[in-house]
């Protein structure tokens, strides 16, 4: 690492973005090009696992829902309230959330913001086993959503920043996949817990968010370890920090393999300022790389849509259209996770050897018609319980791969300085478009018990996903493969006049568009 003469504040925007100094570093093509390693997996246990809680609440609350509207259950509410109303307010915090948070983690960090946030999800969730009204529930599981919400933004931004290049679009895909792993202990654990022969109807479903709050407390334990993103430290002013710890990382690596790793190349000369104000942020989204806000609005709402309303109505459907108990939709609901995770697994290492553009529109279009052929099933009646279940579970195989990289594609298409921000902002307004309006539709049109209002819920929810997937075939950038700072330049990189090696080193990066690369 070195420093420049210009060792002068600079302002950009406002008086929150003064930096510090003018640096050169090689940290971006040192954490790209590091083999995997146990230290990954750190990152990836510590930081990933967090799905797997967001998966079990929204399981247990969808699996739960008959329940909590029976006699005896200890909370007075309809089954409507659980998958409508609290539902809603679950995805309606996850977006407050999502905001708040991302612009605290843009500006104080990824670990500091990881860490309240998990704090922020046990909390509410102790809270919300413990209802005994209709209100505190609604309040809480709005708390626990504003949790949840924080988590996309600061663990999506830490998990790019850390993960090399060329693993990252497979990795991202299965972290965010692994949200099904949670619906599937969701599911099963709804069949014990559910069972009357084993609890009582107002303590089974308590004990559900309860083992909710055991396994958030230990990731909590393992996510101590997980480092501060080197990206976000040398461009806060923090050079030297994030220059001592991708040392460790090397050394780290070099001793688990007994072998010296291989020199870096490629150097970038910024300079460090403290926060990004919300002007750079708008401009830089909505102007310099106005196409990929497109792209990421596409994909959010359709992929929030249909997994939000299906997520939270698939047992009311169970038990309305085809008379399953409610004590018994955990298996059914289990089956189609397993095909959610599935999808991530087997096709997350496509998007990084076939390539972004091609499977993120292939698996938008071919969920989509896939779902437009079960509704045509459903409603000429030819399903079965079973036959239904085995119908989403394809549907669902395509649609998480797909769904999963939506946030890949707003995690690394925009620049770091902005990372957090961009997850949150197009997180919560494709949620808002999809996840709040989806489950109070939905809702509304599986409550009626007739069959054509279900039929056009699963129909919107297609047409949707295939938009999005139309979408993606024009404008999904070809991120494979490729560093960060290539796929968006930093806003912070030095624009003036330098010798041109000591100004950037790597590929595609457009020096005509500051902040900008040859790829837009």
């Amino acid at each position: 690492m070195r420093k420049s003469s210009a060792n002068v504040p600079w302002a950009i925007g406002n008086s929150d973005d003064v930096t510090t100094a003018t640096i050169s570093t090689s940290v971006p093509s040192r954490l790209d090009r590091l083999p995997w390693s146990r230290w990954h997996w750190t990152v990836v246990i510590g930081l990933g696992t967090v799905w797997i809680l967001d998966g079990l609440e929204v399981t247990v609350v969808g699996n739960i829902a008959g329940r909590l509207s029976e006699h005896g259950s200890g909370l007075p509410i309809t089954g409507a309230q659980v998958t409508g109303v609290a539902a809603a307010l679950y995805v309606g915090g996850a977006c407050v959330g999502a905001l708040f948070f991302g612009r605290l983690t843009d500006r104080f960090g990824r670990k500091r913001l990881f860490m309240v946030t998990l704090a922020v999800y046990l909390g509410a969730t102790a809270l919300t086993a413990l209802s005994y009204s209709s209100w505190w529930f609604f309040v809480f599981r709005f708390i626990t959503g504003f949790g949840i919400g924080g988590e996309y933004a600061a663990i999506n931004s830490a998990v790019d920043e850390l993960i090399p290049a060329r693993y990252r679009g497979r990795v991202d895909l299965i972290i965010n996949g692994s949200f099904w792993l949670g619906a599937i202990a969701g599911s099963l654990l709804s069949i014990f817990l559910l069972d009357t022969r084993f609890f009582a109807k107002d303590v089974g479903w308590r004990l559900t968010f309860g083992l909710g709050v055991l396994l958030g407390f230990v990731i909590l334990l393992v996510r101590r370890h997980v480092p501060e993103s080197p990206r976000w430290l040398f461009i806060h002013g923090r050079a030297e920090e994030a220059e001592v710890l991708v040392d460790a990382i090397e050394r780290r690596i070099e001793e688990e393999r007994d072998a010296p790793l291989e020199p870096a190349t490629g150097t970038i000369t910024i300079r460090q300022r403290k926060s990004t104000g919300f002007r750079d942020i708008a401009r830089t989204v909505f102007t310099d790389y106005r196409r990929r806000a497109v792209l990421g609005l596409a994909l959010f709402i359709g992929q929030a849509f249909l997994y939000n309303a299906i997520t939270f109505g698939f047992g009311e459907i169970l038990t309305k259209f085809f008379g399953v108990n409610t004590s018994r939709t955990g298996y059914f609901f289990a089956v189609i996770a397993v095909g959610n995770f599935l999808g991530p697994l087997f096709l997350g290492k496509l998007f990084d050897t076939v390539g972004r553009r091609i499977m993120i529109s292939s698996t938008f279009l071919l969920s989509g018609a896939l779902l437009f052929v079960t509704a045509w099933l459903f409603g000429s009646g030819v399903l079965s319980a079973v036959t239904l279940t085995a119908c989403w579970c394809v549907v669902l195989f395509f649609a998480s791969a797909g769904a999963s990289s939506a946030y890949l594609t707003v995690s690394e298409v925009f620049p770091t300085e902005t990372r957090a921000m961009a997850i949150a902002f197009f997180y919560a307004v494709g949620t808002a478009a999809g996840g709040i309006s989806g489950p109070l539709l939905f809702a509304e049109l599986t409550s009626t018990g007739v069959v054509s209002d279900t039929v056009l819920a699963f129909q919107i929810g297609a047409t949707l996903m295939c938009l999005a997937g139309v979408v993606a075939a024009f404008l999904a950038v070809p991120a494979e493969g490729r560093s960060l700072e290539d796929i968006a330049t930093p806003l912070s990189v030095h624009t003036e006049p330098l010798p041109t090696t000591a100004l950037v080193d790597w590929p595609g990066r457009s020096p005509e568009v500051p902040g900008r690369s040859a790829a837009e």
